[in-house]
């Protein structure tokens, strides 16, 4: 009776909408942003986190909400479920010593970590701690570098929920090489750059019971325009914070008004 109740069970999941096992408590996603450093249409952090978040919206029972730094209201980081850096040196916001002590505490209770472009670094002090949260550390003043280019983004695990309802496309952007890697992180979407084959995006399964998700891309506010590269990225967002990927892969939906630019303040008029 037990496994004809359980397969009965697997089966109505199979038809049930995407979401959290437990609907009763949605998933809030916190995504880490900051103003902009770069020139106009590159490293828009703001604007391309509330393209996520509205894409994550779009899956029943998830909740996104964007901040522009660190949040110094710690009712901000009350039950979530998922952080994503969106940001300069993600690994420096998280492991700052103003906040290490809450960020220990939220890895330790198992809180899903995304991080995308620069995000994925970390300056020195923070970097083996940064590591060993998301499974990979960014740092070209060390021993990382970085070039545009156009390249195939492909899938190294098309059984994976991050490679859900998309196919493989080039791509250009700027990619991130020579990373240090955990042993335990497994590659999820790689690039053949200058006849090189390097990972471009990553998952770790933390000793915490939380899930890492890293992704080298998004240097160009105008890749968020495609939907398979939203896709990969929410679908990533959505599996640390435990969220069914349904087949097709999560919705995406946007408009032309989404991506566009608030006007750029540095420039002169």
């Amino acid at each position: 009776m037990r496994t004809l109740m359980a397969a009965v069970a697997a089966l109505l999941g199979l038809f049930l909408p995407a979401g959290k096992a437990d609907d009763d408590k949605p998933a809030r996603i916190l995504l880490v942003a900051k103003d902009r450093d770069h020139a106009f249409s590159q490293h828009e952090y703001l604007s391309d986190c509330n393209i996520l978040a509205k894409c994550l919206r779009q899956t029943k029972g998830v909740e996104a909400e964007v901040v522009n730094g660190w949040p110094r209201d710690p009712a901000k980081l009350k039950g979530v479920t998922a952080i994503v850096f969106n940001t300069r040196m993600g690994g420096s916001v998280l492991f700052d010593p103003l906040v290490k002590a809450r960020a220990d505490k939220l890895l330790k209770d198992g809180v899903g970590l995304s991080a995308s472009h620069w995000g994925t670094g970390a300056e020195k002090p923070a970097g083996e701690l940064w590591l060993n949260a998301l499974g990979g550390w960014f740092n070209a003043d060390l021993f990382s570098k970085y070039m545009v280019r156009t390249t195939r983004l492909m899938q190294a695990d098309p059984k994976h929920p991050i490679c859900f309802g998309w196919k493989e496309y080039n791509l250009r952007d700027e990619y991130y090489i020579k990373l240090k890697f955990l042993p335990e992180a497994k590659t999820i979407l790689k690039a053949k750059i200058d006849k090189v084959e390097y990972p471009v995006a990553w998952v770790y399964e933390r000793p915490d019971g939380g899930r890492s998700f890293g992704f080298l891309g998004g240097h160009f506010h105008d890749n968020f325009g495609n939907k398979d590269f939203r896709r990969a990225i929410v679908n990533g967002i959505l599996w640390t914070a435990r969220v069914t990927v349904p087949p097709d892969g999560a919705p995406v939906d946007i408009t032309a008004k989404d991506m566009e630019l608030p006007p750029d303040p540095r420039k002169k008029k």
